[in-house]
């Protein structure tokens, strides 16, 4: 990517020292208990590529000033997430930070580490494990607890503990009641379009600079391998249920719908210890990410602040969280809190407040504008979450994507659009010279918007592809939220040099798989349904699952009808045209590609009774998903 640099107008935002607010504190809580960083910038794979390079941030740590292509806020964070290592939060609790977007936290149990989420890449957590022992003590991972359903908080399991020492009962794996199903839903049945879109949100194809990627807001920077997973041993189905987790007492927060669908708090009340998971970030957070998601419940997420305060704020003395760094003593913790939950709620009550008065979600993006007591302390600012989307975001929730106006409720593709909008402008070269005018004046929002009419009309135009990257790129300079500017920087990098290579997704799903339900597998499949090929087609094929003998998942229907696929737990139909003996092991296998089903049935270890060929009018008709496909063009 051959960026350039920053306009007349974006350095003159972007110097200016008006409404400049930088917690003197945060240096100090960012730096507190500091033990020791990795010897070695680079954190690799099994095979030997890069999943981190922390070396590759070192720009941040070089005490330059903020240079004119980063908002100086966004820059302040980024040079807090920066700070990577072990180190010491409590006797008895440590965190290590840097290697990852999230951060794992290691609880000292009677014989071993109890880790609160194991990040996002086996490999990101196993090198976090390894410098804690080095420099704390060598400890087996006797459980492991996850906060909620996101990959980063649960992808780098296999990296701390075996799923053999999960299945002995050796390590127990702890997570809020609905996590599988949530964790599953997102990242396998979503998984490929939020794939490709969360490039865009965290800018991971981005080269680390300052004039590319600098921060996710959360964290650092993400791994770039793919997460594993192993199903909770333990599920936490209510508020005020207490756990003893290798001779450490924990009380638990049922915090459902707020930042993620599945998600908790928990209290150490033996030592005053409260994690607050990502319901409690040095940021405000996303009410929906750009790249996809659930909406959040803004006005849940408040309450659930506030009742963390009531069931715990008293006999709080740390507080640390699933991303960026703690906060230490009560009165300071208590104000944190209260700052939090206000936040979220006044989100929610203002864009409610302005929705019935009338004002459509663009109208109330416009116009709502933080107030000072936000501005005021930076873990209230927007560097990952954002106040323009994050109103969307509530407007959603309650009324849907459409703002009421009977015009927007089947208007044109942007294909169609953009061309009878160049022939409005009376021609590509009359609108590209009305928007570079504009681009001059440092009108940027609207060049976008106009100028996205002249990709999508001819994306072949180079002047046009040009004028937008340019436009995006000074978008994403000024922008204070990581996401926003990762996604305009990543838009003008497309711009420039394409999209990247289609690549088939099912290997990254593969870690997930193993911990996925016979339904979920089912409901993964349906989702890659060729439709248009199995019109007139009808199949029935059960499904006896021999290693799950006496459980409600040994039988299975799985039916081709009206082109849609539908499964049925517990019985068998006597109008099947096959029925399929195998293990549930061989299943996965087969759905991650590991082997067909033709080789399996030459092995023996798949019998078939009936007519083995009604397997592929459902495997035979199923979509291969593929990266890479086109965001900022048609």
């Amino acid at each position: 990517m051959v960026s350039k640099p920053a306009s007349p107008v974006t350095r003159e935002l972007n110097s200016s020292t008006q409404g400049r607010v930088f917690d003197p504190a945060d240096l100090e809580r960012v730096t507190r208990g500091f033990i020791a960083a990795r010897t070695e910038a680079k954190i690799v794979d099994d095979k030997g590529r890069k999943v981190i390079d922390t070396a590759a941030y070192d720009f941040l740590r070089d005490n330059r000033d903020t240079p004119d292509t980063v908002n100086p806020h966004l820059w302040r964070h980024a040079t807090l997430n920066a700070h990577h290592g072990l180190f010491e939060v409590a006797n008895g609790v440590w965190q290590v930070r840097g290697y990852d977007i999230s951060n794992i936290t290691f609880i000292r149990g009677d014989k071993g580490w109890v880790v609160i989420d194991p990040l996002t890449s086996d490999f990101t957590a196993r090198a976090s494990l390894e410098l804690i022992n080095k420099h704390v003590g060598e400890r087996p991972v006797t459980g492991v607890i996850y906060t909620h359903s996101h990959a980063d908080h649960f992808g780098g399991v296999l990296g701390v503990t075996t799923r053999a020492d999960v299945d002995a009962g050796k390590c127990a794996v702890i997570a809020p009641e609905g996590f599988l199903y949530e964790a599953i839903a997102e990242n396998v049945i979503a998984g490929p379009a939020m794939g490709r879109r969360a490039t865009y949100q965290f800018g991971p194809l981005l080269p680390a600079s300052p004039e590319g990627h600098v921060d996710c807001g959360l964290g650092n920077s993400v791994p770039t391998a793919a997460p594993s997973l192993v199903a909770p041993t333990h599920d936490i189905t209510h508020t005020g249920q207490e756990m003893i987790v290798d001779g450490v007492r924990i009380v638990f927060q049922m915090t459902p719908e707020t930042e993620a669908p599945a998600e908790m708090n928990f209290f150490f009340p033996d030592f005053g210890w409260l994690c607050m998971a990502e319901n409690c970030s040095h940021t405000m957070h996303n009410l929906v990410p750009i790249r996809g998601a659930q909406v959040r419940n803004a006005l849940s997420w408040s309450k659930y602040i506030n009742e963390s305060i009531e069931l715990f704020g008293a006999d709080t003395k740390i507080l640390f969280t699933s991303h960026n760094w703690p906060r230490w003593g009560s009165e300071d913790v208590r104000e944190f809190l209260i700052l939090q939950r206000d936040l979220y709620r006044w989100i929610h009550d203002q864009t409610m407040r302005c929705a019935n008065q009338g004002m459509t979600p663009l109208e109330i993006a416009q116009h709502l504008k933080m107030p000072d007591e936000f501005l005021a302390n930076e873990h209230t600012r927007g560097f990952y979450g954002d106040l323009v989307h994050n109103s969307k975001a509530v407007y959603q929730r309650y009324l849907s994507w459409y703002d009421g106006n009977p015009a927007n409720l089947n208007k044109l593709q942007p294909t169609d659009a953009g061309k009878r909008y160049v022939e409005l402008a009376g021609g590509m070269d009359a609108l590209l010279a009305a928007a570079q005018k504009s681009f001059d004046a440092g009108d940027y929002r609207w060049v976008a918007e106009l100028v996205n009419h002249a990709v999508f009309a001819d994306p072949t135009n180079i002047k046009a592809r040009e004028l937008q990257a340019d436009t995006l790129e000074q978008l994403g300079y000024q922008a204070e939220s990581s996401t926003f500017r990762n996604a305009y920087l990543m838009g003008a990098q497309e711009l420039r040099n394409g999209p990247p290579p289609p690549v088939e997704l099912g290997a990254r799903a593969r870690g997930m798989t193993r911990a996925m339900t016979i339904g979920q597998v089912f409901d993964t499949l349906a989702v890659r349904l060729m439709q248009e090929q199995v019109g007139g087609l009808t199949t029935t094929v059960n499904w006896n699952f021999v290693d799950m003998a006496g459980t409600a998942d040994q039988s299975w229907i799985l039916a081709l009808s009206n082109r849609t696929l539908v499964s049925t737990q517990g019985r068998h139909s006597d109008a099947a045209d096959a029925t399929i003996h195998i293990k549930r092991e061989t299943l996965l296998d087969v759905i991650t590609q590991s082997t067909t089903f033709i080789h399996e049935m030459t092995e023996g270890t798949i019998t078939v009774d009936g007519d083995a060929g009604a397997l592929l009018n459902i495997f035979g008709n199923l979509e291969k998903f593929v990266t890479g496909f086109a965001i900022v063009e048609p």
